[in-house]
């Protein structure tokens, strides 16, 4: 197997893990607040339309999604104190325990299906694990973004 056909194993998987514990939860929130949520905590209060970038959606597509998610009380939006015609998005105290607890949904769901991995097989998850998500945890600046 190339290294390229590791990668896409990976993304496949990733995706296939996600459906299969949205399916066992039963949940039905869209997949696309919790992307929202995820990338708020990750990189702090943003504008929105740096958070529709980084969400790889359009600008009224993620104007619609904060609306919603800020009548569930799940973000905050501000005017941007250096452009007061921007906006900026924050993730409210219970939208980040909203998301900690769908986190914690999707891992019991999953759990199961990992029951009878071997010590090595574990370590080499966890390893895994360790490498997919150190780019990830650092802010995408926009010269970075997969267009």
């Amino acid at each position: 197997m190339t290294r390229d056909q590791d990668i896409e194993t990976l993304i496949v998987a990733a995706h296939a893990l996600t459906r299969i514990a949205a399916l066992e939860t039963a949940n039905d929130t869209p997949a696309a607040q919790w992307r929202t949520l995820t990338i708020l905590r990750d990189n702090g209060p943003l504008r929105l339309g740096e958070l529709a970038r980084l969400s790889r959606v359009t600008q009224p597509g993620m104007t619609r999604l904060v609306g919603q998610m800020s009548e569930l009380g799940l973000v905050v939006r501000e005017a941007d104190a250096a452009d007061s015609r921007a906006t900026v998005v924050e993730a409210t105290p219970l939208g980040l325990e909203a998301l900690q607890t769908w986190l914690a949904q999707l891992t019991a769901a999953l759990t199961p299906h990992f029951d009878d991995l071997t010590d090595e097989e574990w370590t080499a998850l966890r390893t895994t694990a360790d490498v997919l998500t150190r780019p990830i945890t650092r802010p995408v600046r926009a010269t970075e973004a997969v267009r």
